[in-house]
């Protein structure tokens, strides 16, 4: 089966988080050895929101349910870099007029 893509635009006004996994080794001396932790040492996670009408967030939910948190999708960042990604807390919210919000954390993954 195909990797699916996450299409759907998405407000992106909230800062992502990065961090890098090191491992750090401190010395006598003031002195420290740090190396990244793994090939794949960077962490990101982008928080989006999107909203619809209730059959538009009806089929984002099926696409994150299909996925169940666990299996991966591609998105492009808000930088345009396209990569695999997990989602496993998305919260629909009504906001009013039949219209809905979908928030959400895509964080990074990678293939085994």
């Amino acid at each position: 089966m195909a990797i699916e893509t996450f299409s759907w635009p998405t407000h992106r006004g909230e800062a992502p988080d990065i961090t890098y996994r090191v491992r750090e080794s401190r010395f006598g001396g003031g002195y420290r050895q740090v190396a990244g932790d793994g090939p794949n040492n960077k962490e990101d996670s982008y928080p989006i929101t999107v909203t619809g009408t209730k059959a538009q967030v009806r089929k984002i939910m099926e696409f994150f349910d299909r996925h169940g948190g666990a299996k991966a999708f591609l998105w492009s960042t808000p930088l345009g870099d396209l990569g695999l990604f997990t989602c496993a807390d998305p919260k629909p919210t009504p906001v009013g007029g039949g219209r809905f919000k979908v928030s959400a954390t895509f964080k990074r993954a990678f293939h085994p």
